[in-house]
């Protein structure tokens, strides 16, 4: 019910920044029938007086209704959660396409890669470097209150892996990352499964910057092995769940 009501708020307000203004609520009923809506005339009448209490929405005499700054607020929240929404059930299927054992054939090949790209870079890595990669992790910790970390993770170890100075694993790094779904894919197990990789990520910081290259080494070993454990994690949820 919740949901629906949120869609149906949702027409009403984007019918209202779209079209001009003011709209009676005639119009606001054939928005919400053509969007699949189908209300009745009471229902209407209740959803445009709840709006107009909440803010979001302004009586304009008997010409209808505007939108308030508040109400195109409103709007903006609405219109993310229905991309996050839409952009959750196409990770949902990519997993099914890819399925467990290939995720963590990734993950497997990863870990050996990136155990030398850490080892490499605490050889490497500048206190500048470290002030960078730690300006990553942090916003990394901002994103994913937000679940839109992706990036910062892919930023984080493509970063380690140039400071490793050997062009071969670079390369290497390079040709398992391209894919642009495995970093949503992977961030979406780790919000359902409620894992997180900054304390990982901190921890390898803190080897680069103190030059241990076997610390640095074990640091990413172990973050990778997490990461592995959360797939495993994640299926075993879904399987229970469908047994369920």
């Amino acid at each position: 019910m919740a949901a629906r009501r949120e869609t149906q708020e949702y027409v009403v307000l984007n019918a209202l920044a779209t079209g001009p203004e003011p709209l009676g609520a005639g119009a606001m009923a054939e928005a919400l029938r053509q969007a699949g809506e189908m209300a009745s005339e009471a229902t209407v009448g209740r959803l445009l007086k709840d709006l107009d209490t909440r803010g979001y929405t302004r009586r304009d005499g008997f010409r209808g209704r505007t939108l308030t700054a508040a109400g195109q607020f409103r709007l903006q929240e609405l219109e993310l959660d229905r991309d996050r929404t839409s952009k959750g059930e196409e990770l949902i299927k990519r997993l099914k396409a890819r399925g467990r054992d290939e995720l963590v054939e990734v993950l497997v090949a990863r870990r050996a890669i990136e155990r030398e790209t850490a080892r490499l870079a605490a050889l490497q890595a500048t206190p500048r470097d470290i002030e960078y990669l730690m300006s990553i992790v942090k916003r990394h910790e901002e994103h994913s209150r937000a679940g839109v970390a992706a990036e910062d993770d892919t930023a984080f170890h493509r970063y380690i892996a140039q400071l490793s100075g050997n062009r071969v694993l670079e390369a290497a790094f390079d040709l398992i990352r391209q894919d642009g779904q495995l970093s949503p894919v992977l961030e979406h197990i780790r919000k359902e499964v409620k894992s997180s990789v900054a304390t990982d990520h901190r921890r390898i910081v803190e080897a680069l910057g103190k030059k241990d290259s076997a610390a640095a080494e074990h640091a990413m070993v172990h973050h990778i092995e997490n990461v592995i454990e959360d797939v495993e994690r994640y299926w075993d949820l879904a399987e229970r769940r469908e047994r369920d």
